[in-house]
């Protein structure tokens, strides 16, 4: 069986006095609690059970905004297994530093940019000379950053990131769901359905790559996490996951995709299917290639 690196758990707390959900800002409502949990032990369980060896801990930025103190104690209780990925205000000056301390003290392996408000079409969370501090130090601390976008966004924030991957051309960029049409989430598809829109997913053979990440064709730093989000976009357009895993590695090459199964986020699958489905997709690679993308890669990005 493929031994696994899972790029992209989240995790959700039981202890709701200890881990209290937090909104990204003042002015925002306080986050529902989830009608679920995925807690450290059982995730590890899952890991267990399901052959994955390692985990990035990313941060549920919309349950917990910028406290990131669940995944930093689960790191503690598993280190060398479990690899926090933090969210933090990319508008503090205060950030870099922070940021500096939890990878020196809290077993900290990747910064995540996102958007608090992503209906505001704007760019100074991932572009103000504040957040570009934030790319500087990661750079210089050697840790991937992550980003997540939504498909609106998409036009204008590809280019920008082909921009900055070029200024920090060592530093390893990952973009979550692949930042193509297939990585767009049920959140998003909910919407165009309320505006009266019919999400029709790109055919084969490019999938919508041709018209969104084909930009990054000749930027070897910039990477692509595949998740559940992609397979359940896979499976509502009746598209086998491993013909885009395939063409993906086709334009991109074998070492620059992960897999994520975004569990305590994505909750469609169990743990089980979500390992299993991450398997499939790898059905159409060489051995080698499946090493690369199932776990390989995750492990050489994160220095592990």
């Amino acid at each position: 069986m493929d031994k696994l690196f899972d790029t992209h758990a989240h995790l959700i707390a039981d202890d709701w006095t200890r881990y209290q959900a937090r909104p990204f800002t003042p002015d925002l409502p306080v986050p529902d609690r989830p009608n679920y949990s995925v807690t450290v032990d059982a995730l590890i369980g899952m890991m267990d059970a399901h052959h994955v060896e390692r985990a990035c801990l990313v941060q549920r930025g919309h349950v917990y905004g910028y406290d990131n103190s669940y995944i930093l104690d689960a790191a503690h209780e598993h280190p060398g297994r479990l690899h926090p990925v933090v969210i933090l205000d990319t508008q503090d000056p205060q950030t870099p530093a922070l940021y500096r301390e939890m990878v020196r003290d809290h077993h900290c392996r990747g910064f995540r940019m996102a958007n608090a408000r992503p209906w505001l079409l704007d760019t100074a969370w991932m572009s103000s000379p504040a957040a570009m501090e934030v790319w500087k130090t990661c750079a210089d601390l050697g840790t991937p950053m992550t980003m997540i976008m939504f498909m609106n966004q998409l036009p204008y924030l590809l280019p920008l990131v082909r921009i900055i991957a070029r200024q920090f051309p060592d530093l390893p960029i990952l973009l979550d769901h692949g930042a193509m049409p297939f990585g767009m989430t049920q959140y998003e598809v909910k919407l165009a359905e309320e505006a009266g829109e019919t999400v029709v997913m790109p055919p084969a053979p490019d999938f919508g790559i041709d018209r969104t990440i084909k930009i990054f064709e000749d930027v070897p730093n910039v990477h692509f996490k595949i998740t559940e989000i992609n397979f359940e976009r896979c499976v509502a357009a009746d598209v086998r996951a491993a013909r885009i895993v395939r063409r993906m590695v086709d334009s991109f090459g074998p070492d620059r995709l992960v897999w994520g199964s975004d569990i305590g986020q994505s909750m469609r699958w169990t743990y089980a299917e979500k390992t299993r489905m991450a398997r499939e997709a790898a059905d159409f690679l060489s051995p080698d290639e499946r090493r690369n993308v199932l776990h390989d890669n995750a492990a050489r990005l994160y220095s592990l």
